[in-house]
């Protein structure tokens, strides 16, 4: 974006009106972008003809930056752009043009459809872009009481351990667990003066609950803390928790977004004018860009641009793989509902599931008008014992073409025993908030033909 020899001898003045001018150029970009279909936008973002001239000698496809820093034209340049006056590169561990092309994608991406105005930042892994998100709402503050935090205990393991452990147990910092997401009356319950944020899984990992998001969020407002969700196992393909009253999303890009399983990243993106109790103007004003510039600088918690890239690719396809990921699943689901070794299926699109009604009003692939309910599910295969495992592992074990791993999201279906993988560390006290059994199965259902997928469910079933 140079413009030529003269910049050499730019004074800090004129970087910052140049500035300016580039900052005018993207926001007229994103306008253009608002107005373009779902799958148009996880095309293109804002990489256009422009930009590749600029950027990329031409090339139609985004570039892969691996270098870790940006030369600067005089020391006006640098001046600006260190003090984040003018749009900067400046180090991989800050920002990187990679990078920023993931991140346009997914800030339109989660406002698809909304005039709402949101940022994001893109983060190493989903754990650590959960880590980024809330870490921010827990400073000190002695004008407040002892702090807070309000999260649903029905969330993947590694999160539930972030929470009870790395800020429980270490920090010193209470977490106020929801057993039953959908209870209004809990949630109210658990929020006080010293709670700094809310939180919860939508759906959850693996046992796909659920919660009201427009009515958590107005919960979280009334008493001046935000709502963060993570939207994994939904993408904004399915759902968009901005829309419904959330302050920040998070994502594991890893899982859905990156189905082709080559590379490890996570998004955090925040609606511009968040609400908090804690933190300056700027924080709330811009959350997920003073992130980026501060903590997430500080922490190093940097995506690969490599990775980026990686996402970035699989992203084109999301709408489309949802909506057949989403369609298996949903015929796996109807076909364990009813199998004589399944004590109980779980999964948004059974009529039987509690919390149907409420994934019917959030869950819907884009541009469409029709419910999808994503890609995982969970059930209970029938034991000898109330908490044995015995048939779940020698159907597990005889299962062929499905893959056995603790991965998910993945173009290739997988399941997983959740009880010795993901949720393994949590213990039996953890398991039993979150509702995982001994006998509990997560499948996530890839874009192979789901008749192959239920002949292997079939064959599998056989052995126990």
């Amino acid at each position: 974006m140079k413009e030529g020899c003269k910049l050499w001898s730019y004074t800090r003045e004129e970087w910052l009106e140049y500035g300016k001018k580039l900052m005018d150029e993207r926001s007229e970009k994103i306008r253009i972008a608002k107005t373009k279909k779902f799958d148009t936008v996880a095309t293109h973002g804002l990489y256009d003809v422009d930009t590749s001239h600029t950027f990329n000698s031409a090339s139609i496809i985004e570039p892969i930056y691996l270098s870790t820093a940006q030369s600067y034209y005089n020391s006006a340049e640098m001046e600006a752009a260190l003090a984040y006056k003018i749009p900067t590169w400046c180090y991989t561990r800050i920002a990187n043009p990679s990078n920023y092309f993931l991140e346009e994608t997914i800030a339109l991406l989660e406002t698809y459809g909304t005039d709402i105005e949101a940022s994001c930042c893109a983060i190493s892994s989903g754990m650590a872009a959960i880590r980024t998100a809330t870490e921010p709402f827990l400073s000190k503050d002695d004008s407040l009481p002892p702090m807070n935090f309000v999260a649903s205990a029905k969330v993947y393991g590694g999160t539930f351990q972030q929470f009870a452990l790395r800020r429980g147990v270490e920090q010193g910092i209470e977490v106020r667990w929801i057993r039953d997401p959908f209870d209004l009356e809990e949630w109210k319950s658990k929020v006080d003066e010293g709670t700094r944020f809310l939180y919860g899984e939508f759906p959850s990992n693996p046992q796909v609950s659920i919660f009201d998001i427009a009515e958590v969020a107005k919960i979280a407002h009334k008493n001046n803390v935000p709502l963060i969700v993570d939207a994994t196992c939904a993408s904004p393909a399915l759902t968009r928790p901005l829309e419904h009253g959330a302050d920040i999303v998070v994502q594991s890009a890893t899982k859905v977004i990156c189905s082709s399983g080559f590379g490890i990243a996570g998004t955090l993106t925040a609606k511009k004018g968040i609400t908090s109790k804690v933190g300056s103007d700027e924080m709330k004003a811009d959350f997920a860009t003073w992130v980026k510039l501060w903590p997430y600088r500080d922490n190093g918690p940097a995506l690969s641009p490599m990775n980026a890239i990686m996402a970035l690719s699989d992203l084109r396809y999301l709408r489309m793989r949802m909506a057949h990921m989403s369609k298996s699943a949903l015929k796996v689901a109807e076909y364990l509902e009813k199998h004589p070794k399944v004590e109980a299926a779980h999964y948004p699109g059974l009529k039987s599931y509690p919390g149907h009604k409420v994934a019917s009003k959030y869950m819907k692939l884009a541009d469409t008008d029709q419910n999808a309910y994503g890609f995982m599910l969970a059930f209970e295969i029938r034991e000898k014992t109330p908490d044995g495992s015995e048939n779940a592992r020698k159907f597990y074990d005889a299962l062929e073409m499905i893959w056995r791993a603790t991965d998910l999201g993945r173009v290739k279906t997988v399941a997983t025993l959740n009880a010795i993988s993901t949720h393994q560390q949590q213990g039996e006290e953890g398991r039993a908030l979150a509702s995982i059994k001994s006998s509990t199965c997560r499948l996530a259902l890839g874009i192979e033909d789901v008749d192959d997928v239920i002949a292997d469910l079939e064959q599998a079933f056989g052995k126990v």
